[in-house]
Parts: C-alpha cells; sequence; structure tokens
C-alpha cells in the first residue's frame, strides 16, 4: 500500500496515543502508527518533496486536524498528548473531523478577505513552510560550514570541548564532545553530521557504532535526512550501545529554539472587552 491519506491516520493516531499512554513525541508516534497500521519500509521512506516523506507530512496534517478538533494538544517540546476530550473519545470520523476543520478555515478566510484581502495563511501551512525552507537552506551549506553548525548547536545545548575532527577515514566521526549532567557527571560523545537528502539507513548506524565503540560513551547522529524505520530500531537494538538521532525536522526545531539562523517575531494581539459592572457601579 502507499502512504496513508492524511485522514486515514486520524483513528491510528489517536491508538498510538493511547498504547503510548496519553502522550508522545513525534518519532515515538511514526514508529506506532506504521506499527498499527503495518506499512513496510517503502511505505514509510516514500519522498514527498525534499528529505519530508509523505507519511510524515500526511501524519503532521492528521495531529494538526485532530488539534483543531479539539482531541489533541502539544507542548513547545514538541510532545503530543491527548486532550480532556480526546482521552474520551475512541474513534473518529475522518470525514466529520475534516469537514468540521476545513468549514472553520473557509469562515477564517473569508474573514481575513474582508480585513486583509485573503493574506492569511493557515496555521499549518506556514509552520511546513519555514520548515522546509529552513532544511533547503541546510542542505545547501559547505560540509565544512554544516560541522561548524553542528558544533555551535552542540555548545548551545550544554556540551563543552566539542571538537570538530572530521577525519576522513575514521568510521564517519566528525566530531567529539563532553556532555556533564548537573555539574557532576561527565559522559563523552562523539557525533557525525551528514547533510542528507534521504533516509539514513541501518547499515549506516552499525557502522558508526562501530566506530564509536570503546572510544566514547554515547553516540548522536545528525543529519538534514530522515531515518529509516530500521535505523531507528537499529540504534536502539537491544545488547548494543545505544545511540541517539536528530533528523532533519528536529534539527530545525533545535535551530529554530536556539534562535540560530531561524528569527521568532512574536506578535502581540491586544484583546478588548467591555466592562458593564464597572459602569454600573462608577
Amino acid at each position: 500500500m502507499a502512504a496513508p491519506k492524511f485522514d486515514e491516520l486520524f483513528n491510528p493516531l489517536l491508538q498510538a496515543l493511547r498504547e503510548l499512554g496519553g502522550s508522545a513525541s513525534i518519532p515515538e508516534l511514526e514508529e506506532s502508527v506504521s506499527r498499527i497500521l503495518n506499512l513496510s519500509e517503502e511505505d514509510i521512506n516514500q519522498i514527498h518533496r525534499g528529505n519530508r516523506t509523505k507519511f510524515s507530512y500526511n501524519l503532521a496534517w492528521a495531529r494538526t486536524y485532530l488539534k483543531r478538533y479539539g482531541l489533541l494538544e502539544n507542548s513547545d517540546r514538541g510532545v503530543w498528548a491527548l486532550s480532556d476530550r480526546g482521552i474520551a473519545t475512541e474513534q473518529v470520523i475522518p470525514a466529520e473531523v475534516t469537514r468540521a476543520v476545513q468549514q472553520e478555515d473557509r469562515v477564517a478566510r473569508e474573514e481575513a478577505a474582508e480585513a486583509e484581502a485573503g493574506q492569511e495563511t493557515p496555521e499549518m501551512v506556514r509552520e511546513l513552510r519555514w520548515q522546509d525552507e529552513a532544511l533547503e537552506a541546510l542542505k545547501q551549506m559547505a560540509p565544512e560550514a554544516f560541522e561548524r553548525l553542528c558544533q555551535r548547536l552542540l555548545r548551545e545545548s550544554g556540551f563543552i570541548q566539542v571538537e570538530v575532527t572530521g577525519r576522513s577515514g575514521d568510521g564517519g566521526i566528525d566530531g567529539k564532545g563532553v556532555v556533564k549532567l548537573g555539574g557532576i557527571l561527565s559522559f563523552h560523545v562523539i557525533f557525525q553530521c551528514k547533510r542528507y537528502r534521504d533516509s539514513i539507513s541501518a547499515s549506516a548506524i552499525r557502522d558508526f557504532r562501530g566506530a564509536m565503540v570503546g572510544r566514547a560513551d554515547k553516540g548522536l547522529f545528525i543529519t538534514t535526512g530522515t531515518f529509516t524505520r530500521d535505523a531507528r530500531l537499529e540504534a536502539q537494538r537491544d545488547g548494543a550501545p545505544p545511540l541517539d538521532m536528530i533528523d532533519g525536522d528536529e534539527l530545525v526545531i533545535m535551530l529554530k529554539d536556539l534562535r540560530l539562523g531561524i528569527e521568532v517575531r512574536v506578535k502581540t494581539v491586544e484583546e478588548i472587552s467591555v466592562n458593564h459592572e464597572w459602569f454600573k457601579k462608577i
């Protein structure tokens, strides 16, 4: 089967969140939903545009529709959860959800057209647009510049002694650093940063782990691409040193949160209401 359409993901997404205890990160949701639907690697990794897969793209729309329908909520840290209404909802009728949200959009567009000549864009479109733009900018960087960016990212995230090595024939190791927890415990980390438009395979994870063993406590793989399902499973395989991974979508969110190359302007909206009681008491 091909990657499911966004409305075909509503109920599997709700089921996945229930199975995961009511909340989950995006990678956890993608893994759980793909398992529930028994999707193949080909289904999951089919590219929509850039490095974003159709499955990831459609699941993002599904999350947004269910959030706007009142069944999901999400935090600034990228965690999605069932709302009170979502907890009480076993299943939805996809056509009803789609119709309700699109009707809301139509009303918003009509109101925007009256006020601003119809320039408003739905929230999800804006979100995906800046992410795709940021990913494209990353992919156009020179390899050395991308390595320096990853070095800066790790430093801003609390790493110390971050060094870019980038030596060829070193098992893909691009650098190393130390992360200190609570000012007490230190972990030596090696990292690989790869500008990539496609999916990272399980074999690349195995090669990186082989280079890591005996040289560091942890390994971190950073890419502008995506990781296949087999790659994610290999990174956490029982009996092998676990690896942490940051894919393109997670990378641009981190850059946004750290304000590295991505500017965020917060618009203040003035809300006005009339206090009728005040006028009565004056």
